[in-house]
């Protein structure tokens, strides 16, 4: 997210600092929201784990994990802390609980994303089309429709990330759990090689331009985005 928008610094450091404190709130609202509900359904199902963790919390700073976030902040794709979780207390389905766990984070964004649209649906607030360029015109007005449009986008951005199935992202808890469970066996060997692939894949999709994730997420984002406000947010 910060990469493509450097050359705002040089340009105009209160503009960029804005940018960065509207980003550090819109990613403080998703991720805390996005992990409380892994806790939560965790905890609903049986398993206290995330429970004797602290990870049944509001707390921002119980869910924040320091590579993801920063992931997120420059590239504009992350993850949270990971909630610890127990399969063996999900009894004869353990995949099924972990996914109903997974698919917890992800819905929780959407669901979150569709309530802090309603000012935007309800014409309350306009939603900034012209981006950081409204903090010339307008600042305290801007400033505010920015914080609601980032906190719509990037809860989106991370349910539908989050979504697909590559390890350690919910999206692979989801696979394992719709599979026969002695293909599951199979398939979660793999886990231990997924986090280091991943985040060679988002670096080079970031560094080198390729815009993979981008043209394969934008879609689902922007549709999500059009039900709920009537515009696109990639």
């Amino acid at each position: 997210m910060l990469f493509r928008n450097l050359w705002l610094l040089r340009e105009n450091p209160l503009v960029f600092a804005v940018l960065i404190g509207v980003t550090v709130v819109a990613l403080v609202v998703a991720l805390t929201v996005h992990e409380f509900s892994h806790a939560l359904v965790a905890t609903a199902l049986g398993d206290r784990t995330a429970r004797r963790a602290g990870r049944l919390s509001l707390n921002p700073l119980a869910h924040l994990d320091p590579l993801g976030t920063l992931l997120l902040f420059l590239v504009g794709f992350g993850w949270g802390k990971p909630v610890p979780v127990n399969p063996l207390a999900f009894g004869r389905r353990p995949f099924q609980g972990m996914a109903l766990v997974a698919v917890a984070g992800p819905l929780s964004n959407i669901l979150c994303a569709g309530v802090v649209a309603v000012p935007f649906k309800t014409g309350m607030l306009d939603w900034p089309l012209g981006g950081l360029s409204l903090l010339y015109r307008s600042p305290g007005e801007a400033v505010l429709a920015l914080v609601f449009a980032f906190i719509v986008g990037y809860n989106l951005f991370l349910a539908v990330f989050n979504l697909l199935p590559f390890f350690p992202l919910d999206g692979s808890r989801v696979v394992l759990g719709l599979l026969p469970e002695r293909v599951a066996l199979v398939v979660a060997r793999l886990e231990p090689w997924g986090p280091g692939l991943l985040l060679v894949l988002l670096l080079a999709d970031s560094l080198l331009g390729w815009g993979l994730f981008s043209r394969l997420l934008g879609p689902v984002v922007n549709g999500l985005a059009d039900l709920l406000v009537g515009e696109r947010v990639f």
